[in-house]
């Protein structure tokens, strides 16, 4: 909190005591998802405006949602190509073609949001992360978002078991896809945010997982599909980036790469906060709601959660014996922090129901 108010003074002071001038870089960024979601608004849309702010408009951040300069599941490409200067977008697109991207997008048995936000930006996750952009990809990353728990499911099946996973056809993405498919007999699918809703209402899929409750109500899956399943041990947190080409970056003189990194991380800060405000108003919401809240047993969240911790294992062992040891660094990385923070978080409170 203390670095948020120290950027915001500064940069209000700085507009004050400065001229306006044009901008010396602008950017158009593609999304991965559409204009007006929760998403859009709480990570792109803050991150222009506080770019803004902070360089006092000598850097113009223009953000565009998923189909208008680029498809939904393409950001990443868009960059590379040069069809555009910057996108945003999560790692969990892009598991498929590297597993180390589950990792950085969170994963059935990862770290609670708290948990990811220090790993992040205290415990060497964040240059991890843009040590793999540019190496593999040709960009430099910055983490603009990193999200609370999401709802397990909206869902025309209740879902309390393991086994009630079996022949459930899921909307899902990322490592949870992989978990579901390999261990428990599901069948996943991947769309857009944009079609999640006309998929679930048709009941094209059983089931649908996108966001946290905040981010979900405004959808209105609660609407069309009688249960929410709970908790999200699939994904306990989420992470979002924002990209440009490495030489995008480079180019770039040093105080504006300096100002443009506060300015996501004040982005990332301002918008969990948002997260979760919106999520504890919106589950008062759905209380009032006709929607069933669905518990799934303690026992079943536990096997999604060790499932998930094995999957990772293996794929970084893998790897690993091809020759390729990055996954199994950060996770080696990931899983201590989490460790530690377990086993030596008792002494935070805890504020309950019960």
């Amino acid at each position: 909190m203390k670095l948020i108010s120290t950027l915001t003074a500064g940069a209000v002071a700085l507009a004050i005591a400065s001229p306006v001038t044009a901008a010396e870089v602008e950017w158009k960024m593609t999304a991965a998802i559409g204009e007006g979601s929760f998403l859009y608004q709480n990570f792109m849309e803050r991150f222009a405006k506080n770019v803004g702010m902070i360089t006092q408009d000598r850097v113009e951040i223009q953000p565009f949602g998923a189909g208008v300069l680029a498809p939904a599941f393409k950001a990443f490409e868009a960059v590379q190509d040069g069809i555009v200067e910057a996108g945003h977008s999560t790692p969990s697109y892009l598991v498929n073609q590297d597993p180390t991207n589950a990792i950085f997008a969170s994963f059935p048995g990862g770290m609670s949001p708290e948990a990811t936000m220090h790993w992040v930006y205290e415990g060497g996750g964040e240059k991890m992360l843009q040590d793999f952009r540019r190496a593999d990809m040709g960009l430099h990353s910055l983490v603009v978002g990193i999200g609370t728990s999401e709802i397990m499911a909206h869902s025309n099946v209740k879902i309390q078991t393991i086994e009630d996973l079996k022949g459930v056809k899921y909307r899902t993405s990322g490592a949870f896809a992989a978990v579901l498919q390999e261990e428990f007999g599901g069948v996943p699918t991947v769309v857009p945010g944009n079609e999640i809703y006309t998929l679930l209402q048709r009941k094209g899929v059983d089931a649908i997982e996108w966001s946290t409750p905040g981010a979900n109500i405004s959808e209105g899956f609660h609407e069309v599909a009688p249960y929410m399943i709970m908790p999200g041990v699939h994904q306990p947190s989420f992470l979002w980036e924002v990209f440009v080409k490495q030489e995008t970056w480079d180019a770039l003189p040093g105080d504006l790469q300096n100002l443009i990194t506060a300015a996501a991380k004040l982005s990332t800060y301002e918008s969990f906060t948002r997260f979760g405000d919106s999520d504890i108003k919106a589950m008062a919401q759905f209380r009032d709601t006709k929607v069933e809240v669905v518990l799934m047993d303690r026992d079943a969240s536990e096997g999604i959660r060790e499932a998930g911790r094995n999957w990772a294992r293996a794929k970084a062992a893998s790897l690993a014996e091809g020759g390729n040891t990055r996954m199994q660094e950060v996770l080696d990385s990931y899983l201590a922090y989490q460790a530690d923070w377990a086993a030596n978080s008792s002494y935070l409170v805890r504020d309950s129901a019960e």
